[in-house]
């Protein structure tokens, strides 16, 4: 049973302490590796798996997928997107419909809010380093 269970959910992932001391809101998310989430988003793009996939505040990360900042600063936007959107689910598939998937303006400010986000930190890397 367990097995099956891990399967279709994953497995629940610990982030690295450095990457929560650097991304502290990275904290307020849940993590799961594996399952059937990103296969089935996968699958919609024509792929075998997803690095990322996000179903209200928890983020299903690919098998073999290392889990970094700009990922997860990526996914934490879609768990923002899904608190402040109505029915975004819904929104994201009519506009990955309409748009296609790299042009869809939720991946869009997904990516733009990783950039900045790790932008900012390493300007405070920097300015600490002065």
């Amino acid at each position: 049973m367990r097995a099956v269970v891990k399967t279709i959910a994953g497995e629940r992932e610990s982030l690295a302490p450095e990457l929560l001391d650097r991304f502290p809101e990275l904290g307020w998310i849940r993590v799961r590796r594996g399952g059937l989430a990103p296969r089935i988003g996968g699958w919609c793009l024509r792929q075998v798996t997803v690095a990322g996939i996000t179903f209200g505040r928890t983020v299903w990360i690919g098998k073999n997928i290392t889990p970094t900042a700009e990922l997860l600063l990526h996914e934490l936007r879609h768990v923002q997107q899904f608190e402040s959107v109505h029915a975004f689910p819904l929104r994201y598939v009519w506009e990955t419909l309409r748009r296609g998937y790299h042009h869809n303006r939720f991946e869009v400010d997904a990516r733009r809010f990783a950039a900045d986000r790790l932008r900012a930190s390493l300007e405070v890397l920097s300015s600490e380093g002065a």
